[in-house]
């Protein structure tokens, strides 16, 4: 069983409650509210961004130039390709995209950066590889999950979401998951224990990132903005 096997099969009670949350659902069957994609729309902008820099991260501590392709890639694929499902939330809820960046960040969506970013700089290209792993894994078998289940048409509000994900052939998913079996292979008990911990970390938080859309999720302090 590669290593990849074995950090999914332990993820598994997670990715379960992920298909279940009410955000997930509710692209599902085409319901939620104005308010609730736009706060993910917002907090996701800012964690993309981040992530391409993670990516820049990993480039720096690669060895073999076949990573750093495979990590260039996810950074054009971010700038040029995933702002198609943001844009579908946007037109859904009425607002447009540009009006919709450049937002702080909420509680869950500050800690999952910084998780990221502290193994980036801290952890190897096997740990950086497990911390990123989960966002484009769960993302490909919600899409896949939900073509399934919701067989959406063309008339479905989150379609294009929807397909956009599910109908992927060439995720980075499987590159990952091949990379990360490669990497295991020669790693140390301790380094491959790491790596397991970012994986389900990241899964946590994953859940966590859906659940703050849903909820509107701020600080619990507000403040009056700075003029």
């Amino acid at each position: 069983m590669g290593f990849s096997v074995e950090l999914r099969k332990e993820a598994n009670p997670i990715f379960n409650a992920i298909f279940e949350h009410p955000f997930v659902q509710g692209i599902a069957n085409g319901e939620l509210r104005k308010e609730q994609l736009i706060h993910y729309v917002k907090q996701d902008f800012e964690y993309l961004n981040s992530f391409i820099k993670i990516y820049g991260i990993a480039i720096s501590k690669c060895k073999k130039r076949e990573d750093m392709d495979m990590f260039n890639k996810q950074i054009s694929f971010i700038l040029n390709s995933e702002t198609h499902p943001h844009n579908n939330f946007c037109q859904v809820a009425g607002v447009a995209y540009e009006e919709l960046q450049g937002f702080p960040l909420s509680p869950s969506a500050l800690y999952y950066i910084r998780h990221m970013l502290t193994i980036a700089y801290e952890g190897t290209l096997g740990e950086i590889l497990a911390v990123l792993l989960p966002c484009p894994w769960t993302y490909w078998e919600i899409g896949k999950k939900l073509i399934n289940e919701a067989n959406p048409d063309r008339s479905h509000p989150f379609y294009q979401w929807i397909t956009f994900y599910g109908n992927r052939t060439d995720s980075i998913t499987t590159k990952f998951c091949s990379r990360i079996d490669e990497w295991a292979k020669e790693a140390t008990v301790k380094e491959k224990e790491k790596m397991k911990e970012h994986f389900l970390i990241s899964c946590q938080l994953e859940y966590m990132f859906w659940d703050m859309a849903y909820k509107l999720e701020k600080w619990p302090v507000q403040l009056e903005a700075v003029k």
